[in-house]
């Protein structure tokens, strides 16, 4: 259903008057940047918002809800302006200045808002299409406080995301359109097409050039189009679209015509556009048509001139102010890039969620059971007790998991908390960080590792939240993610690759090697602070290795703590996942004593337990499955090379996989995986040494 332009005067209640002070105020900020700031280097990114600001400043004083939330991208100050953004935090922000929405850890322009008593902006990406699920994670979030926890706060609230026509062909937006149409979500899309991504067309984003044109049979999705810089066009299209949404009408995209009047960013000189419309575009600014459209017989000129000077005046003023800001303090850089301080938005900790009683010494049961069961009983039990919890994935629902999982707990729990999801890793992950946003706990499954790639973006973003943000916006999620080798390898399901998400800031990593471990991981993941990655070796699932009785409903295992498996003099092993237990095989063939840890957590690993076995052996064996250069095992060699040094009587030595994917054939595979015979011939050798 698309509606098109309307013709008629007075039907939408403005406040002409505040509009155009918010968009002089918009207006004279850019100019003071592109003018000034810039050329004297006191801005070093500047992305104009000229010929933008009337649907966004529309949109502004239309979210009026408290639990409203819009993602926009860096192009969206003005909305932020309508929504309040103190004035000099907006200006300090690009000079890098202290306070303000990231206190100089980020471009200027990607801001957030956390205001508890008022509109969020969830925190901005420099990336394009990254604003998109995230804000359906808010959505669905709203939808799950207001149908299933029955909080009346939630009854009316949106989502609102704001993007570029460029963004119309990223994963996100495909992504998050699928799941508010199929899932019936109360999202508005705003596209602000000024026809170009940077230098390139419209046509070459979506085919012809015009998204709408060809989203018209979307099923369960209100279209509106319309031009951006007709006022009283813009005004009765905005506000049609959002009170459809708080309508409960379903999902709506509006799409609005817009001219860039500056490039991209200030260095772009816009050569590539040819001089006539560069021309046409300056004809139709929307501030000059704001003022035909007020002056004279809303507005008189005077007080139109009055507020333009007031404006120019103010950011003079604002502008003074920001530059005198402190520089950053550089002692606290490295602050937040994990849970230390309660953040403002984000979480359970932050609505004052109080969880069962915890032990880290188990009360096992008589049965052992397998990782499987282990997982599906932790789950079980936090579902039970955690009404802010949901799983979810592909296949979590009525099959279970591809690896059985989530056997049962959607008919227990039903399908508002355990749900499948469309075949998007991208959306995932990304809603997973709005609910998180929204106060939730999402548990989500990726099926394999490799199958997270597509999903890298909002991982890496999820993970920077609270440090780009100085604290301001937290969203600890878990990502449930198998992988590893299993009855044979292959290159798409057996990938390890842990490596990845140590390095990935913000993010804590857990690698069960058995199921108690497993309930004892899982469960600190869920009632963690931070997003955590628990990693599933598909090899452990139902290896009679892994199987351990159930530790009991109360039992946590602390991230950063190993385990000592096997306490011996001569060599320190030192490894985690599958490669346990053929390291502790290793050791019982051989005779040799041997210390072995298990890490469990690689993010944060346990650097004094380590320390601590080789001042007893003063020789160390690394073992891991994921690739050899630049594993994990480096960073653990190269921690103890430098603080164990006094300790070695020989070179720290490492057994992993060569540089390469993981075979399909069983014999190709045993052939570059760590073997119990490659562990006993690097031990005979360390012990020899």
């Amino acid at each position: 259903m698309a509606t098109k332009k309307k013709k008629g005067k007075g039907n939408s209640k403005v406040d002409w008057r505040d509009v155009a002070r918010l968009m002089l105020t918009s207006r004279a900020m850019d100019e003071k940047e592109e003018t000034d700031l810039v050329p004297n280097k006191k801005v070093l990114y500047q992305f104009s918002a000229r010929g933008h600001e009337l649907g966004q400043i529309l949109l502004g004083k239309l979210l009026t809800n408290n639990n409203d939330a819009a993602s926009a991208y860096y192009r969206s100050r003005p909305l932020l302006l309508s929504l309040g953004l103190d004035l000099e935090d907006a200006m300090a922000a690009p000079m890098g200045k202290s306070g303000s929405y990231s206190d100089g850890r980020d471009i200027g322009v990607v801001c957030n808002k956390p205001d508890e008593d008022s509109v969020k902006v969830l925190p901005m990406a420099g990336d394009v299409g990254s604003q998109y699920t995230p804000a359906i994670g808010w959505a669905q979030a709203i939808e799950y406080r207001r149908k299933v926890l029955k909080e009346k706060k939630y009854e009316g609230a949106i989502a609102v995301i704001l993007g570029g026509d460029g963004s119309v062909a990223t994963n996100g937006f495909w992504s998050a359109l699928t799941i508010a149409t199929t899932q019936n979500l109360p999202v508005l899309f705003y596209i602000e097409d000024n026809g170009y991504g940077i230098s390139v067309t419209s046509e070459f984003q979506t085919p012809g050039g015009v998204i709408t044109d060809n989203l018209q049979s979307f099923k369960n999705l209100r279209i509106i189009e319309g031009d951006g810089t007709d006022p009283e066009e813009a005004a009765e299209l905005m506000e049609e679209a959002v009170k459809s949404v708080r309508d409960r009408k379903g999902p709506t995209m509006i799409r609005l015509k817009v001219p860039r009047l500056n490039g991209h960013s200030y260095q772009d000189n816009q050569a590539y556009k040819p001089e006539e419309l560069v021309e046409k575009e300056k004809q139709n600014d929307p501030l000059d048509t704001l003022k035909k459209y007020l002056v004279p017989d809303t507005l008189t000129e005077r007080v139109w001139n009055n507020l333009e000077k007031k404006a120019k005046e103010t950011i003079e003023e604002t502008a003074e102010a920001a530059l005198a800001r402190p520089e950053p303090d550089t002692s606290t850089t490295e602050k937040h890039a994990f849970a230390e301080e309660l953040q403002t938005i984000g979480g359970l900790a932050v609505e004052g969620h109080k969880f069962p009683e915890e032990t880290e010494t188990p009360t096992p049961e008589k049965q052992r059971i397998n990782i499987v069961e282990a997982i599906r009983r932790t789950l079980a039990y936090e579902l039970e007790t955690n009404k802010k919890l949901l799983v979810f994935g592909e296949d979590v629902g009525l099959k279970g998991g591809v690896h059985a999982a989530t056997m049962d707990l959607q008919s227990k729990f039903g399908e508002d908390r355990v749900f499948d999801t469309s075949l998007s890793e991208e959306g995932i992950i990304g809603r997973s960080v709005g609910m998180a946003y929204a106060g939730l706990m999402p548990v989500a499954e990726i099926q394999f590792r490799k199958y997270a790639d597509p999903a890298t973006e909002q991982l890496n973003n999820c993970g920077t939240t609270r440090w780009r943000t100085a604290n301001r916006f937290a969203a600890p999620i878990v990502v449930r993610m198998p992988g590893g080798f299993a009855k044979c390898g292959d290159p798409w399901h057996s990938m390890s690759n842990e490596v990845f998400f140590t390095h990935a800031i913000g993010w804590q990593v857990a690698m069960p090697s058995n199921a108690q471990d497993a309930v004892g991981l899982l469960r600190s993941a869920m009632r963690s602070n931070n997003p955590t990655m628990f990693f599933e070796h598909r090899n452990l699932l139902d290896a009679k290795y892994a199987r351990k009785p159930y530790p009991g409903n109360e039992f946590v295992v602390p991230f950063g703590k190993a385990k000592l498996l096997k306490e011996g003099s001569d060599v320190t092993i030192i490894t985690w996942g599958a490669m346990c237990e053929r390291s502790e095989q290793a050791v019982e063939e051989t005779g040799i004593s041997a210390d072995v840890l298990d890490l469990r957590t690689l993010m944060p690993w346990d650097k004094e337990a380590c320390l601590k076995s080789l001042a007893k052996t003063n020789k160390c064996l690394i073992v891991h499955e994921d690739n050899k250069t630049a594993g994990f095992g480096a960073e653990i060699s190269a921690v103890l090379s430098k603080e164990g040094f006094d300790m070695l009587d020989a070179p720290v030595e490492r057994i992993t996989m060569p540089d390469i994917p993981v075979p399909y054939n069983v014999g190709l595979m045993e052939s570059v995986l760590p073997t119990v015979d490659k562990i006993k011939q690097r031990l005979e050798y360390l012990s020899n040494y």
